[in-house]
Formats: C-alpha cells, structure tokens, sequence
C-alpha cells in the first residue's frame, strides 16, 4: 500500500495518521458482470483517466456503456502523480474535481527546474490560476484514478451500463479481413477463470501502453510497430518520506535534468511529507546507456552532490519502487497518421494507446482527458465510428494537440545538451524576464513556441 509508514495510513493533509482505511485502498464493488455475449452501445478497456472520462462522457449521453478494468480496486498506477492545470476544466466537468479537492492532496503553485550542473531556479505558476485552483495538484494515482473510476462507475450503470474489473481482454471480435475491410465488433476475455463475449458497434481503447486495443489496430490490423524506442520513455517510481523541503502541502514540484545522461529526475510531494520520486529516460537512449532506471535513480539519491543530502534521513516506503513506459506524441518521420493511428473500422483509440504523452514534460493527464471527450463527441455525433469518422477524430487530434508536441519533443531533444541546459538555467536565475518566459511557458503552449525562434531567445538571454 503506497502511502503507508510503519503500517499506519498517512494522511497527506498535516502528516498525521489517518484513524481508518482510506477510501482508495478498500475493495469497491462496481455492480453486476453482464451475461455472455450481452451487447453494448460501447465498450471501453481501460478504467484509467481515458478510459473512466469516456465512458462518463457517453454515459452522461444516455450511451449503454460497458467498461473494463483489467485491475481490481485498490490498484496503484505508476506515474508522476501531477495533474496539471490543463485537465482540471475536463475534470470539472466529468464531476471530479470537487471531489479531487475534497480528498487528500498537494497543490502545485510552482515547478523548480534544476540544471545539471545544480543551479536552481523556481517558476511560479500564473497567479491567477493558483488562486481560482487552476495551476495544478499532485496526489497519488492510486487515488487520483480511484476518484474517476467512481464517478464513471455511477454514470454507467445509471444509464444500463456494467463496469467489470479484474477482466483481461484476450482478442477483439471482427468482421472482413485486413486493415481498412476490417470492422470490430465486439471483445472476448477472461474474468474470474472464464471466457466471456460482448458486443458493441463502438470499441474505445484505454489501456496505456500495453493496450489490447490499439495493439489489435496499430500492430495486427496495419502492421505497424507498437512500440518505437525513440518515442517511448521508460520511468522508474518511488514514494519516499522524510525527504528535506517536502513537508508542506502546497508549494513546488521539482525536475532536475541529469548530468551526463538524458532524461531527468523528478520530486512530486503528494502531501503529508510523502514525496513521488522517480527518473525517467527516452528508451533509445537508454538503450545506449546500457543502464537500468532503478540504479539510475539509486545512484542519484546516495552520490547526487546536492540532491542525496536531502535524502540523508528519509525513508523509502515500502514496495512501491516499480517501473512503466510511457508512449510520447513526438512526431514520428515518414508516418501519414501523426503521432501514430488512432482508429479503424469500430474502435477509437484514447489517452496512453493513441501515444500522447507530452514528449518533454511526461505530462499525459491532460492529453488524455481532451482525447476522451473528443473521440466521445465524435461518437455521439456520427452515431458510431467508420474510417472517414475515425480519420477526422485522427486530425481534430493533431490539429489541437501537433503543435504543442512537435515543440515538446524540440525541447526533449535539446535537453540532452548539458552545456544548453546549464546556461539557459544560470541566465533565468539571475533574469527575472526570463523565469517570466518560463512561466508563460508552462500556462501556454503558444508561448513554449517562441523558444524555437533564434532571435526572440537572442533578445530574451542576451539583452
């Protein structure tokens, strides 16, 4: 359990100890299992943010919705935990965030950036949004998802719908052969020992980067590669305690960039003391490193020359180092589809499976939560899904999303230039016109753009 401490319950809010069971940790009974071979309106795999946000969508729209969990509550899910402000109106709403307010968490009022050489510099959030609770939290994705999961639980099944959990998706059922004369009808998995069927003219794939769904469409049905080691980024998660400048409940999420080595390190405080520690690094390159992530991450808390010392007397909780990948929405060369395909006959893929996590920033909650209600809003209005709805769904995707990742993955690619990154960090130190560009920056995709103009950096470091 991620957020224990000598086997008492933490409670992010003051650090206490919290006197029972936290709601993310107990069981939760998600209703009745369908009968085999029932037939749906819609069936979504995956029970994530994606997934649980599509199905509310649909559900809300009066859509008989099955969805399918592979986990069972309580599941954790391995990520950097901050939810920043561009999910936040998408969560309001889906109904959550009030609720996401109401439960324990950290809120993100700025983001340290640290050089590779140390020198630190702390952007602040928009004022403005911080005080309308805007900017951003950071609460443990055990938690964070639970809170979804719940509220797309209630929306479905008021509406005739099931949710399952602990259900593993084998197949997808089709009509016709391949590639564009294929139509999916339906999925076939196994729950509780047994082979179950269901039906449904929609198919919605939100199962991360390990998904049934888009591997039966990206892989089976086209016959492209699933995963490509440039535009995929492995993470290692911990959760630790005691960790010096992580008390408060509100206050900065920290990434430091790694000297020698791309990718970077991150502290996400969660509340109460308990820090998301972890490193992430672009598979390619880690490739190249011959280096696994967890010593990575091990060798920067005990030999890092600033960092270890605020590791000095903390403490790792228990079990919860694990590792994950993430599918990144960088530009792939030569592809028509960008950044990869996204739909066929039948299925929409969301989130994690269409590949949109921000290349530069990991950040996929917000990119996720716009993809379900896109893909839903297209269902909805052409009353399923064929090619020429799927091949819009694609480009309203990267007519929103482009060019926000093609920029991500630019600076991807220039952060794992050392000499850059410590100069650039040592100018914003000292340059508040700079740290103002920076949180421009984080409020604004339009404003990350000006970074790939060579004058306006000229005017902006030099002068």
């Amino acid at each position: 359990m991620i957020l224990r401490d000598n086997e008492n319950y933490i409670s992010p809010k003051g650090g206490g100890i919290l006197s029972e069971e936290p709601f993310w940790e107990k069981a939760f009974d998600s209703g009745v299992i369908p009968k085999d071979e029932a037939s749906f309106d819609a069936i979504v795999v995956g029970g994530g943010p994606s997934g649980s946000a599509v199905a509310t969508y649909l559900a809300k729209e009066g859509r008989r919705v099955l969805l399918v969990e592979k986990g069972v509550w309580p599941r954790d899910k391995v990520c950097g935990d901050a939810v920043g402000g561009k999910a936040l109106s998408y969560l309001a709403e889906l109904g959550v965030k009030s609720r996401l307010e109401e439960s324990p968490h950290f809120r993100v009022t700025s983001i340290i950036f640290g050089a590779p050489k140390g020198t630190l510099v702390d952007i602040p959030l928009p004022k403005e949004e911080v005080d309308a609770r805007e900017a951003g939290y950071s609460l443990p994705r055990i938690q964070f998802d639970r809170l979804l999961f719940e509220c797309a639980t209630e929306y479905v099944i008021e509406n005739g719908g099931n949710v399952v959990q602990g259900a593993t998706v084998k197949s997808l059922l089709y009509e016709g052969g391949e590639g564009d004369a294929r139509t999916f009808t339906g999925i076939e998995l196994s729950h509780a020992g047994k082979k179950k069927r269901w039906h449904a003219p929609v198919i919605i794939g939100a199962g991360g980067y390990t998904c049934p769904v888009a591997r039966a469409v990206v892989k089976e049905t086209y016959g492209r590669d699933m995963v490509d080691r440039e535009h995929y980024c492995g993470g290692w998660r911990e959760y630790w305690s005691g960790v010096k400048g992580c008390k408060n409940d509100e206050g900065a999420i920290e990434i430091h960039f790694l000297n020698k080595s791309p990718g970077y390190f991150w502290m996400f405080p969660v509340g109460g003391g308990v820090v998301n520690v972890g490193v992430g690094v672009v598979l390619a390159d880690l490739d190249k490193q011959k280096r696994k992530l967890k010593d990575l991450q091990a060798n920067i808390i005990a030999k890092h020359p600033t960092l270890s010392q605020r590791f000095a007397d903390a403490e790792m909780v228990k079990g919860s180092g694990k590792g994950w990948q993430l599918p990144f929405g960088s530009p792939r060369e030569g592809e028509s589809l960008q950044p990869r395909r996204a739909f066929a006959n039948g299925v929409l893929l969301v989130g994690d499976a269409a590949s949109l996590v921000d290349p530069f920033s990991g950040e996929g909650i917000g990119n996720a939560l716009f993809s379900a209600k896109l893909a839903a809003n297209s269902i909805i209005e052409n009353e399923g899904v064929d090619l020429d709805s799927g091949m819009a769904y694609q480009q309203m995707l990267w007519d929103a999303l482009g060019d926000e990742l093609t920029n991500s993955h630019k600076l991807q690619k220039m952060s794992k230039r050392s000499f850059l990154l410590n100069w650039v960090l040592k100018k914003a130190a000292k340059k508040p016109k700079i740290q103002k560009l920076f949180t421009d920056m984080i409020a604004s995709k339009d404003a990350q753009g000006k970074l790939h103009s060579k004058w306006y950096l000229i005017r902006t470091f030099l002068f």
